[in-house]
This record gives structure tokens, C-alpha cells and sequence, in this order.
């Protein structure tokens, strides 16, 4: 499939999509989210594939530069009062699918944030597993100023990657954070130099893939279905993983690569 508004490339087991809309700061629209989302089937089934990274892009202008991850919807077409509130209703879902399909991913996702990040963009942002974040970039729920609501689950999510104050502060008010503070509240695991970002969120991916694939999967699938349970059915569904992955191949792979002291090679299977 060719797509028109992103960029997706593999680097060895490392999936890259990078949005491209960049003279609209990556605005997200209809084809947008449908592109996304056949990217994320293709990274489901491709069992090379390991990890996925998501990323903005950069308008050059001249000798300038503007980075962008995602300005969030792309307000110029909803301005236009043309859509029906059916045809309203279905954007809205067409955009909960596609944050709903990057955290339901068996694979880790990483949003690389560039720059700034908004609405939509957020909303994608905090339905990955890791943000990383340039000190140069910025992420805001910027909503309630465009008299609006969050979307993409942010009010579940946005609770549990910071505490119920700040989470709330930053709905209610829209209060731009940049990298740094963003990485000081918990928001953000990795912050640094916006030419360092792709590297780090690259070496990051790596680390992950050389992990057995059967394993990160539960790791994903529990570790969001335990937010909120008691410690028996934490134990419950942990029993179930375990004895899952001591029926593969990799499980055994492990244990030859411990006892011979080499770098274990897992298979997925």
C-alpha cells in the first residue's frame, strides 16, 4: 500500500512510522488514521517486526527548520461546519479505533516526540507503551481552550502515567509541558537533545526486540490488564503467562543461552 500522509520503513526488527504532514505540523485527518492503522495490522502479523516507533516529521523552509510530532486535528477541515453530526460521531470513532489499535498492539510502541505534540497527537503519544521526548518539543491537552474534549482514553491513561492532581491540571488548563518536564512528572521516560531523540528511542527499540517476543507480549497484555486489581488476580494472570511461555521455543532458548553463557537469539515461537 502507498501511503500519502505517513512514512513507514523497517530497520532490521524495528518498525518506524513517521507522520507526514509536515506543512501541517502533522495534523492527523481521515487518511491518516486509516494509513496508521494498516501500518498496525502489518506490524501484528510481521513476526520480524519487534517493536514500533512513532515519530513526527520536519518542514525545511530554506536553511530553517520546523519541527512537528502532531498539532492534533487538523482544525482547518473541522472549521469548515461541513460534517454532519453522524458523519461527526464517526471521526470520533475512527479516531478512538486507531489509539485503541496502538495500545491493544502485542508489541511495545515508542512515541519519539520532536515537537510539538497536541490533541490527537497526545492522544496517540499516550497510547504507547514509552514517550520519549526532544527538550525542545512540547505535549498540552489543549481541549477545554478550544472549548473541546480530550479523546484516545486520556482521562483513564493520563491517570495513570501521572497522579489524579496533575493529571487533572493538565486537562483542565491545557498547560504546555516541555521534554523536561514532562520526564520530571513521569510523562516522558527519556528526555534529551532533539538530535540525540531518534537514537535514544532507536537504541531503546533495540534493547526491547533482543527480548523474547512471547514474553514482552504478556508483559504488555498484564501489566495494562493489572492496573487497578487486587494482588490475587495480579498472581492469577502471572501464573497463566508463565506457564504460556514455558511451552515455547524461546523458553528453552533461554535457559540453553544462560547455562552457555551466550546472548540468547528468540524466535517468537
Amino acid at each position: 500500500m502507498t501511503y500519502n500522509t505517513i512514512f513507514y520503513l523497517t530497520d532490521e526488527n524495528i518498525g518506524i512510522i513517521r507522520l507526514n504532514r509536515p506543512e501541517r505540523m502533522n495534523a492527523v485527518n481521515e487518511e491518516m488514521y486509516l494509513e496508521i492503522q494498516d501500518v498496525l495490522k502489518r506490524v501484528e502479523s510481521d513476526t520480524d517486526i519487534r517493536t514500533l516507533i512513532l515519530t513526527g516529521s520536519v518542514l525545511k523552509k530554506g536553511e530553517s527548520e520546523k519541527q512537528a510530532f502532531c498539532a492534533g486535528a487538523d482544525l482547518k477541515k473541522h472549521s469548515t461546519g461541513e460534517r454532519t453530526i453522524e458523519q461527526k460521531r464517526q471521526y470520533i470513532e475512527l479516531a478512538h479505533d486507531t489509539t485503541r489499535r496502538i495500545y491493544n498492539l502485542s508489541k511495545p510502541v515508542i512515541a519519539a516526540i520532536n515537537g510539538p505534540a497536541r490533541g490527537a497527537g497526545t492522544e496517540m503519544a499516550l497510547n504507547c507503551d514509552f514517550i520519549f521526548m526532544a527538550e525542545t518539543a512540547s505535549i498540552a491537552f489543549p481541549e477545554t481552550g478550544l472549548a473541546t474534549f480530550v479523546g484516545g482514553g486520556v482521562t483513564s491513561l493520563l491517570l495513570i502515567w501521572t497522579h489524579s492532581p496533575k493529571a487533572k491540571e493538565l486537562i483542565y488548563t491545557g498547560r504546555v509541558l516541555d521534554g523536561i518536564t514532562a520526564e520530571n512528572i513521569g510523562l516522558a521516560l527519556r528526555c534529551c537533545p532533539l538530535d540525540k531523540l531518534f537514537f535514544e528511542a532507536k537504541n531503546f527499540a533495540k534493547l526491547l526486540a533482543e527480548k523474547a517476543p512471547i514474553s514482552i507480549k504478556y508483559a504488555k497484555k498484564y501489566l495494562q490488564e493489572s492496573e487497578g486489581l487486587d494482588i490475587k488476580h495480579a498472581l492469577k494472570f502471572e501464573t497463566e503467562a508463565i506457564l504460556a511461555c514455558m511451552e515455547t521455543e524461546d523458553w528453552h532458548e533461554g535457559l540453553r543461552s544462560f547455562n552457555e553463557k551466550r546472548k540468547a537469539v528468540y524466535k517468537g515461537r
